[in-house]
């Protein structure tokens, strides 16, 4: 059974993934020549940037706050990460972003077995996961 204080440990957890992503994609997104590619990378920006706001959003309904880790460390990281990658050619930018997509959807898959009797909390982790899912099938596609 979860606790109100593992729900946000959880959510924290996620808005910090989702914020370091935000800034990853960006910064990738600046060291591509391939049009189509950046394009793709500025989308899925702003996709993760949804799912910040919307895990925020959870976070404040369960009476918590957002972790300052998440809204100023994961930025730097994923720029820095986001540089790094970005500079590393295509194969291996969408080799890595596949890795961090797979990641965060093992994380989703299993905080929504836990998350169960919690409907809107759960809703949002199915959306959150299925676009991960896209992003790691356009990515492997593009590959």
């Amino acid at each position: 059974m979860l606790t109100e204080k593992d729900i946000l440990k959880k959510l924290n957890w996620f808005y910090s993934l989702e914020m370091n992503q935000v800034s990853l994609y960006h910064a990738q997104s600046k060291k591509v020549n391939d049009i189509y590619l950046k394009k793709t990378l500025e989308r899925v920006a702003v996709i993760e940037d949804q799912h910040v706001k919307n895990i925020a959003d959870m976070i404040n309904q369960y009476g918590g706050k957002p972790t300052g880790v998440g809204e100023f460390v994961a930025p730097l990281s994923g720029k820095v990460a986001g540089d790094i990658i970005g500079a590393s050619g295509t194969a291996g930018l969408l080799k890595a972003n596949i890795a961090l997509e797979q990641k965060a959807m093992a994380d989703y898959r299993d905080f929504i077995l836990k998350a169960i009797n919690h409907q809107e909390l759960s809703d949002l982790l199915w959306s959150n996961l299925i676009d991960e899912d896209l992003h790691t099938a356009w990515f492997s596609n593009y590959m």
